[in-house]
């Protein structure tokens, strides 16, 4: 059987724009936003606390869960939020935002940090 990618009409044209893109961070995103949504990554509010900096900006390609707290103002770019998760991220100072915000932000981007 054929893989199809996505059939989501917004994904797709995320993953359009994202390969439309220079830098390799968005290449890579867009790889792991074409992968099966029962695959794509999921993150806890504990692991942005875990593993970014204070002052970062983070892209998740999936979705951010409310698992966890967090005390360090962040930038968060993401797929998908939970409405707890995105309370979090903005309650201790940080930015919520979508991958298509962050792209228009910062094209080359620079300073970026992965996870998931």
């Amino acid at each position: 059987m054929k893989p199809t990618g996505p059939t989501n009409i917004m994904t797709r044209t995320l993953i359009t724009e994202l390969h439309k893109q220079k830098a390799p961070i968005w290449h890579r995103t867009a790889y792991e936003l074409s992968r099966a949504t029962r695959s794509r990554r999921v993150v806890n509010v504990s692991s942005l606390e875990r593993f970014a900096n204070e002052g970062d900006t983070v892209l998740v390609p999936g979705k951010v869960l409310s698992a966890g707290e967090l005390g360090k103002k962040l930038n968060v770019a993401a797929w998908n939020f939970s409405e707890k998760a995105a309370e979090k991220v903005i309650k201790a100072g940080g930015k919520v935002m979508t991958i298509p915000e962050l792209i228009q932000k910062n094209p080359k981007g620079t300073k970026v940090r992965l996870l998931g």
